[in-house]
């Protein structure tokens, strides 16, 4: 117990190697050397058995060296941050940094997370933030330019000639260079700062190695000791290679000299009594720590206990220091039990994201194994793998042991799919090439046919090529634009030539459109008088002015909707109901049927409106067959209303058809009449 004890705190970097048979053993090696006049006491006899104790408590340890390792588990832990610290203050502030999921943010996040701490944090408290940084970043960057690498390549492109420019990529290695630029200019300036130190504190320690050897007053020495003391406290940080090692030499030495310090008992027990009150209050500050709910707070405060422990407080009496060191030890370990358990408890947490991944995993080995054999239907998985791509990202951490073999499997998996997929594109190639040949010969026609002025015969041609093209599909991507481009301009030429020529053949189209623009200016600027009757009349003027223009060319067709849009508005404002209006408007249309008294014309009129009033009618038939379905429901029901309304507007249509064949009716019978009449005149006068 003595030994495993003596284990724990040369784990600690020497921090007093106090307890009693390592003290004995040092006494006693130290009483060996030859001094004066000095002589064996019982003490020294005493001292002696202690270090055939020691050493054959260390013998029982060599026989069990995982008892020992698993006693300075907890010391070690402690003791290499401490290490770390001590070679500059700042390091400490890397505890208050957070470590973020870096494994879950994109490349470009990555980036500005790298900048932002550069930027605000100390060089020396950000080196394992960095490294995770960089470590994320470069699977990534490596994982996206093998894609693109295999994108290139399946295209047709030669691995030799393959070059990407990431912006991501430069963003991060500027960064990162000027982090690196700052830690170099750091640590050089550090080294020889450190190398200073160490020089310092090894010449403290063969200063005190020979005020044993001096002669002279023993008051005068115990002062000499406490400027060593005090300029050891001040000598500054040293390297963490060599700060265990520097600290063990130095109690060494200083416990030593406590022992010399026998013939000034006084002296050694009023600092040992000194340094046992202010180890106990340690003692009580680290017990007290497992009631801290902060466990990161409360590590790093022991950290501090066990700092002050090892380099601002001496040894104390051989009697107490077993029990001091076991107290202070007790509590230590309390503390790294707690952490171990929220360790595993990470680690159950750390199992259900390695889960996740693997499910996500699995998904995307079912898309490779059963790729698409066809272009939208690959453009569709890569959407898919996409998206679990972000899925793993965003699962979060997995156990450290098998980090690396789920980031290759996801790897390799997303991999086969590329694979099996760029295979696709390549064995496209061949067809591509096939397609640009028939292409070729198709922009050779229809160059060929371009300034043809056989209308008749050529323009179905040119029909036919543009529904070839479209039925020929890709071409490689390097012929594809300036194909299509030449394609296009051919075709173009041609129809320009052939509509400018039809602009020519229908000028009176165009004189028409021409006038109903003019009709419709006139329309837009036109106010109601107030007076319903005549503004009934001016609009019907407007109408009957609207429709003896004629026709105009196909495409400035929407004019009529606008004028239609303008004239129902009107309509609208003086109360005519909207059946009405539509009659007001089909009025015209009558009268100029019948100013033409074309038979023919009427007779199509006819057949058009009883068409559509037979249209009506089954529509209407229809929706009251749909309302028996919903002879339970009330009215109240969206469905129900729908239908309604539906069968409401029917009925208004059917309405407004049946007066517009009246209207046809009157016509036609006027017309007989007329006609009748002229027949008859005619039979009178021969």
């Amino acid at each position: 117990m003595q030994e495993n004890d003596r284990k724990l705190q040369q784990a600690e970097g020497g921090i007093e190697e106090t307890s009693e048979n390592t003290k004995g053993h040092l006494e006693e090696s130290t009483q060996a050397e030859p001094k004066g006049s000095e002589s064996a006491t019982p003490e020294n006899e005493e001292e002696k058995q202690a270090e055939k104790d020691a050493v054959s408590e260390t013998k029982s340890d060599e026989i069990n060296p995982e008892k020992k390792e698993d006693s300075n588990e907890h010391i070690d832990e402690i003791d290499e941050s401490n290490a770390e610290d001590a070679e500059d203050s700042d390091n400490e502030k890397r505890h208050t940094i957070p470590m973020l999921d870096y494994h879950s943010m994109s490349m470009e996040n990555l980036v500005g997370e790298l900048q932002k701490l550069v930027k605000n944090e100390k060089v020396q408290a950000i080196n394992k933030h960095v490294s995770s940084i960089k470590y994320e970043f470069d699977q990534k960057f490596h994982d996206f330019l093998d894609e693109k690498k295999e994108e290139f390549i399946s295209k047709g492109g030669n691995e030799i000639d393959f070059r990407y420019n990431s912006v991501s990529k430069r963003q991060f290695n500027e960064v990162y260079s000027d982090y690196r630029e700052k830690r170099d200019q750091y640590y050089k300036k550090l080294d020889q700062s450190l190398k200073d130190n160490l020089q310092k504190r090894l010449d403290i320690i063969e200063e005190l190695k020979g005020l044993i050897d001096i002669e002279e007053d023993i008051n005068t020495t115990y002062n000499n000791f406490k400027d060593l003391q005090n300029r050891w406290r001040n000598a500054g940080p040293i390297p963490r290679a060599n700060y265990n090692d520097v600290w063990r030499t130095y109690h060494h030495h200083m416990e030593i000299f406590y022992d010399f310090l026998h013939l000034n008992r006084e002296l050694r027990d009023l600092d040992f009594k000194h340094n046992l009150e202010e180890k106990q209050k340690l003692v009580e500050r680290a017990e007290a720590l497992v009631d801290e709910p902060d466990l990161n707070k409360a590590f790093r405060e022991l950290q501090t206990l066990h700092k002050i422990w090892k380099e601002d407080i001496g040894p104390v009496a051989k009697e107490h220091r077993e029990e001091i060191w076991e107290k202070f030890s007790n509590a230590t370990k309390a503390m790294h039990q707690r952490r171990q358990e929220h360790f595993q408890e990470l680690e159950k947490s750390y199992e259900k994201n390695l889960e996740k991944k693997q499910e996500i995993i699995a998904n995307i080995a079912k898309i490779a194994e059963n790729v698409a054999d066809n272009h939208r239907g690959i453009q569709q998985q890569i959407k898919e793998v996409e998206a679990l791509r972000e899925s793993f990202f965003k699962a979060g951490r997995v156990p450290q042991k098998v980090n690396e073999e789920t980031w290759s499997h996801f790897k390799e998996t997303v991999r086969k799919f590329n694979r099996t997929k760029n295979a696709f594109y390549k064995n496209q190639k061949k067809e591509q090439q096939q397609n640009l040949e028939k292409k070729k010969e198709l922009l050779e026609l229809a160059v060929s046919l371009k300034d043809s002025d056989d209308w008749a015969e050529v323009t179905p041609q040119m029909k036919r090529i543009q529904r070839d093209w479209k039925k020929i599909g890709h071409v490689p991507r390097k012929y594809s634009d300036k194909i299509w481009k030449e394609f296009k301009d051919a075709c173009n030429h041609y129809f320009d030539r052939l509509h400018a020529e039809k602009n020519e053949a229908h000028q009176e189209e165009f004189e028409n459109f021409k006038k109903k623009s003019a009709c419709l200016d006139r329309l837009k600027e036109f106010q109601l008088s107030g007076n319903k009757k005549k503004d009934i009349e001016d609009i019907k003027a407007f109408l009957a002015e609207w429709k003896q223009y004629g026709r105009i060319p196909y495409n400035k067709k929407h004019i009529n909707s606008k004028f239609n849009k303008i004239v129902d508005a009107l309509f609208k404002k003086l109360g005519v109901g909207k059946q009405q209006s539509e009659l007001l408007k089909y009025g015209n249309k009558v009268q100029e049927l019948a100013k033409t008294e074309d038979n023919y014309a009427i007779g199509n009129e006819r057949l058009f409106v009883k068409r559509k009033i037979d249209e009506v009618k089954s529509e209407i038939r229809q929706l009251e067959n749909n309302l028996q379905f919903f002879s339970g429901d009330t009215e109240g029901n969206p469905l129900v209303k729908e239908v309604v309304n539906n069968l409401n507007k029917q009925k208004e249509a059917l309405k407004t058809w049946k007066e517009k064949m009246k209207k046809l009716n009157i016509l036609e019978h006027k017309l007989n009449k007329e006609s009748e009449e002229e027949e008859n005149e005619s039979n009178e006068e021969e």
